[in-house]
C-alpha cells in the first residue's frame, strides 16, 4: 500500500525563533498590528510503500527522529492518509 505523509517540524515553544520574530516586526510595520508571535517551520510531504498503516507510522517517526528533525530544537507532527491510485 502507498501512503502520504504529510510533516509539519516547528521549533519548539520554550526556543526563541528569531526567524519568526523578524516577519512578526516586519509585519507590524507594515500594519499588521493585530499579528503577533509568528512562528516559522518547514513542512514535508513524503510517499511511503508500506505493508500496514503502522508500520509507516514507525517509518515516518523513524525518519523525523533520525534525519528530517533536530530533536533538541524541533518538536514534529504529521498525517498519514493512504494514497488513491
Amino acid at each position: 500500500m502507498k501512503f502520504i505523509a504529510e510533516i509539519d517540524i516547528m521549533p519548539l515553544k520554550a526556543l526563541l525563533d528569531p526567524q519568526g520574530k523578524a516577519v512578526t516586526q516586519s509585519m507590524k510595520k507594515l500594519g499588521f498590528d493585530n499579528v503577533s508571535n509568528v512562528r516559522i517551520g518547514k513542512h514535508i510531504t513524503l510517499e511511503i510503500e508500506s505493508d500496514s498503516k503502522e508500520q509507516a507510522m514507525e517509518q515516518v517517526n523513524e525518519a523525523c527522529h533520525k534525519i528530517l528533525t533536530n530533536p533538541i530544537i524541533e518538536g514534529y507532527s504529521y498525517t498519514l492518509e493512504e494514497a488513491e491510485e
